[in-house]
């Protein structure tokens, strides 16, 4: 029997972790993991905006770490599932890093906040971004209601948020669009 997207098993509100425990669905953990599930979808979206191959790899890359760090906030931490699953590692941080420098490294130097915009495809990794910011700040909410988080998410979505932030610069610079730069009225 082929695999079916729905098993009515969700009808009432509550969705299984990986290790079989049932939680409400608007439960934090749920709230936290689906976060991470509609940045992957904005990273999508920002993808098929750019013909850059380095790019679209870069992203793909970090889609599927993205499919990875979601099956860690998806596990029940009381239970150890019964197949292996893929892990986040310091390596995928150190990526990340390496990326933001490769692109740091060929912009102009920031003399002010910047609005966001200047493409579509800058402004959805923006979007992204945010995102990005509102699932680690739901992973530091589970941490704080003393739920199990492994750092390594926290900081891989840490630094996403900054490669994120400076992919959106960068793409700006590459479509030879123009940042905005935030002019406070004093």
């Amino acid at each position: 029997m082929a695999f079916r997207v729905y098993t009515k098993t969700g009808d009432k509100g509550t969705t299984g972790l990986i290790g079989g425990t049932r939680v409400a669905k608007d439960s934090l953990r749920i709230e936290a993991y689906g976060t991470v599930d509609e940045l992957n979808s904005f990273l999508g979206l920002g993808t098929d905006q750019l013909a850059d191959p380095a790019i679209n790899g870069w992203i793909l890359e970090i889609q599927d770490r993205l499919f990875t760090l979601g099956a860690s906030l998806a596990t029940d931490p009381e239970k150890a599932p019964k197949q292996k699953l893929p892990d986040l590692h310091p390596e995928d941080i150190e990526w990340l890093e390496q990326r933001i420098d490769e692109m740091d490294d060929k912009l102009p130097v920031m003399k002010s906040f910047i609005l966001p915009g200047g493409s579509v495809a800058a402004s959805t990794f923006h979007v992204a971004r945010c995102v990005c910011r509102r699932a680690e700040r739901l992973c530091v909410h589970l941490v704080n209601q003393e739920e199990f988080v492994a750092e390594v998410v926290l900081k891989y979505l840490n630094r996403l948020s900054d490669f994120l932030f400076v992919l959106a610069r960068y793409i700006v610079q590459q479509q030879g669009a123009k940042e905005i730069p935030w002019r406070p009225r004093l």
